[in-house]
């Protein structure tokens, strides 16, 4: 019995060391193995620092291992450490299962040049390997529990190019078993640059490719996107980040299969020409979905909200901004879709939304609560002689149970308009039936001379009074129009002509004198027929009331030439008008301030406050185009002094001029100005402008008291710090105010002006008259 245990003792210490043995040579050998013949089976250099394996256990362990690109000295993935457990004995039973996978920090890199990726070679090398193996016999080939931690992972995409990363990836799977077609994985990682997080759960079937998606997204910064948008636009930046708690299923095989419920939304999205100049922004959108399920023509919403969106859009004198970003008719976008080698993620998922929504209005849908809010929606027209410029602003648009099941949706939609005005539609539509619905509209109080860009460049005459109000309604049935549409422009009046060589004419006041009615006001109903692809306007109401403007107003002449005188006499006492870029005053207006200088004489006690509003956007406009003409004009003329003569020429330079614009082009040195604004302020310094702008105020300042002055009663006017304002009939002006008591002459002219208010033809607008009455300046 002794002996018998001395004999098993000894055959287990030596068993012992030859597992040792083993253990320490066959580690090493792996190790050698590997590297030597790496390229000839993976196609691909292997290193490793140390590597372990036991053959009696099956555990496998890889240090600091490293495989390279094909035929490249650069790394395509590598990990500080990778260990698997191998089943041995199931290996006796034609069964590969590793129970365990590890990989410890990884560090990935997958690239794309047009449609290869670095890893085209591996696939190739592998699934030919596999088809040659599965002709013999079936492999039972399983993977479990797959772990990944604190790995980081490149894409990068040499032909846009992308370069994009993920970083603390962890990845746990129980593997994909050669009995089943099920994998599930529950990931988690960060974005390689920017806020937030990603992690959720994800199964597949590799056999039918279903899916099962349960992810929660945290202020996750989508910068990514702002790479792809350099393939489509020639410039631009976006920003944008995302939350989201979705569960889904769907299939890779099928866009349209997909039932989706959660929240999605995008908060502080911007979109535009620099960081700071956006063309598109809003803080946030939500989505709140009951259920989405496009295939089974579901689209389910509790809410839908938008918050403070920001559009604008700017017409230049070739293309607009939009254009200018994406090219013409959005020739980039275009070519980018006709090449098949290029993957762009915007346009990809511009495609999966469209699928997704190409079928709503042919679906059942419901949306509880609609609501925007806050918005800003803005237009420039750089494209006329001067920036023509209108935005809604605040714009709020709300809807409540649209319905497809209901018989009428409801929506109202509010708005100001900035510099003046506000807007109102309601619709009731058919949510059965898009072309089926009623709408109402009325904008109010929209200045006249806001439309002075236009006038002055298609008549050459500016507006300095009217306002302007649209109203109307519309019943369509089937797209079939049945509608009314009301004009109306209460004291429309046009001041002195402006002149330069680019300003077409057309006699815009005795146009006026044609299509006013009594009373000086523009009144019209203009009817719309036809269907909504073809609707028809109906101006035989414009054709008579113009024929009865021709026999019948000549005979009120005389009551519109005491209106306006009065209104003249009333504007003159309350106000002083300035014209653009000019501090002279008129005669009439020479001749007011003398009497107000007497009237302090006569009135010791008596005061005047004014208040200066300056429209200072519009005047250093004028003073900008004015500096940039003139130093243009000096430097092809070879000058060194300015005449009065010269500064008339100057003047009738339009600002659109050929030959101008071509020498500010050459004496610029960027693309990225699109209007003549951006290039006369580079060309001539927004310091001048600023410099010329304070000179103006001084000299009008001075122009203003010369009179009060020499009567010695300039101290009892008070000039009040100037105020930057958008005037209401569209000039800069003095708005004076008179402390204890006015002008005897001055309460006359109110109550003559009340009387006229209340007679016949005026009588009928006398309430749009008192709303729209902004003291005639």
């Amino acid at each position: 019995m002794h002996k018998l245990k001395k004999a098993l003792l000894i055959f287990t210490s030596i068993a012992a060391i030859i597992g040792v043995i083993v253990v320490l040579c066959i580690s090493p050998l792996t190790k050698y193995l590997i590297e030597k013949y790496d390229e000839k089976y993976v196609g691909r250099q292997i290193t490793m620092n140390w590597a372990y394996v036991n053959p009696f256990t099956g555990y496998v362990h890889f240090n600091d291992l490293k495989i390279y690109e094909s035929r490249s000295d650069n790394i395509f993935i590598s990990a500080k450490g990778f260990s698997a457990n191998i089943s041995i004995i199931k290996l006796f039973s034609s069964t590969y299962e590793i129970s365990e996978l590890i990989l410890d920090s990884p560090h990935g890199v997958i690239s794309q040049n047009k449609n290869k990726l670095n890893l085209d070679d591996l696939i190739i090398r592998f699934s030919s390997a596999g088809d040659s193996v599965s002709k013999k016999q079936p492999v039972r080939f399983s993977i479990l529990n797959i772990k990944i931690n604190e790995g980081e992972f490149y894409y990068r995409e040499e032909l846009i190019p992308i370069n994009y990363f993920i970083k603390k990836v962890t990845i746990e799977s129980s593997g994909l078993q050669w009995n089943s077609d099920t994998i599930a994985v529950r990931f988690s990682f960060l974005p390689g640059q920017g806020s937030g997080n990603m992690e959720g759960n994800f199964t597949i079937n590799t056999k039918n490719l279903n899916y099962r998606l349960a992810t929660i997204l945290h202020n996750f910064d989508l910068n990514i996107i702002q790479q792809y948008l350099k393939d489509l636009a020639n410039y631009g930046n976006f920003s944008a980040n995302l939350d989201a708690d979705i569960k889904a299923t769907g299939s890779f095989t099928n866009k349209e299969d997909i039932k989706a419920t959660g929240m999605l939304a995008i908060n502080k999205f911007h979109f535009g020409k620099t960081k700071k100049e956006d063309y598109a922004s809003f803080e946030k959108l939500s989505l709140n979905i009951i259920e989405l399920n496009p295939g089974s023509f579901k689209y389910y919403f509790d809410s839908v909200s938008l918050r403070h969106p920001y559009l604008k859009y700017e017409l230049y004198d070739h293309l607009d901004n939009i254009q200018a970003m994406f090219g013409k008719n959005g020739s980039n976008v275009a070519s980018v879709n006709a090449d098949p080698a290029k993957f762009n993620l915007v346009i990809e998922i511009a495609n999966y939304i469209k699928v997704l929504s190409k079928n709503f209005f042919q679906s059942n849908y419901k949306i509880n609560r609609l609501r925007i809010s806050e918005g800003n929606l803005k237009y420039n027209d750089f494209s006329v002689s001067e920036e023509f410029s209108v935005s809604l602003n605040p714009l709020t648009v709300s809807a409540d149970s649209i319905d497809k099941n209901h018989k009428r949706a409801k929506a109202s939609f509010n708005c100001g308009i900035k510099p003046y005005g506000n807007a109102e539609v309601i619709l009731s539509i058919n949510p059965h039936a898009a072309g089926d619905f009623d709408m109402y509209y009325h904008l109010r109080k929209l200045p006249a001379a806001l439309f002075n860009p236009y006038t002055i460049s298609y008549t050459s005459f500016p507006l300095d009074r009217g306002t302007i109000e649209i109203n109307g309604g519309w019943n369509v049935r089937n797209g079939i129009i049945q509608g009314e549409n009301h004009l109306v422009i209460i004291d429309p009046r046009t001041t002195k002509r402006m002149r330069n060589k680019d300003a077409k004419w057309i006699p815009l006041p005795l146009i006026l004198s044609f299509i006013r009615e009594r009373g000086n006001v523009i009144d019209y109903e203009i009817p719309i027929t036809g269907n909504l692809k073809n609707p028809k306007f109906h101006i035989k109401d414009i054709i008579f009331d113009l024929l009865g403007n021709i026999f019948i107003k000549p005979v009120t002449t005389p009551y519109r030439m005491q209106v306006k005188n009065i209104e003249t006499e009333i504007e003159k006492s309350l106000t002083i008008k300035w014209k653009m870029r000019s501090c002279l005053l008129r005669s009439n207006q020479e001749k007011f301030i003398k009497e107000m200088a007497d009237f302090l004489i006569d009135n010791p006690d008596a005061s005047i406050t004014v208040h200066p509003q300056q429209y200072a956007l519009k005047e250093k406009e004028y003073i900008l185009f004015f500096e940039a003409k003139k130093k243009y004009f000096l430097a092809i003329n070879c000058k060194t002094s300015f005449s009065e003569e010269d500064s008339l020429i100057v003047d009738k330079i339009s600002s659109k001029d050929s030959v101008f614009v071509h020498y500010l082009n050459n004496h610029i040195s960027t693309s990225m100005l699109f209007t003549i604004q951006e290039k006369c302020v580079r060309y001539v310094g927004s310091a001048i402008v600023s410099k010329k702008f304070n000179q103006l105020i001084k000299e009008r300042e001075n122009a203003f008291l010369f009179y009060f002055k020499k009567r010695e009663v300039e101290k009892r006017v008070s000039i009040l710090k100037e105020e930057h304002v958008i005037p209401y009939n569209g000039f800069s002006f003095y708005k004076i105010e008179y402390k204890n008591e006015f002008p005897d002459d001055l309460i006359k002219a109110y109550k003559r002006m009340n009387e006229l208010n209340d007679e016949t033809p005026r009588k009928k607008f006398k309430e749009e008259r008192r709303k729209n009455n902004r003291t005639l300046y």
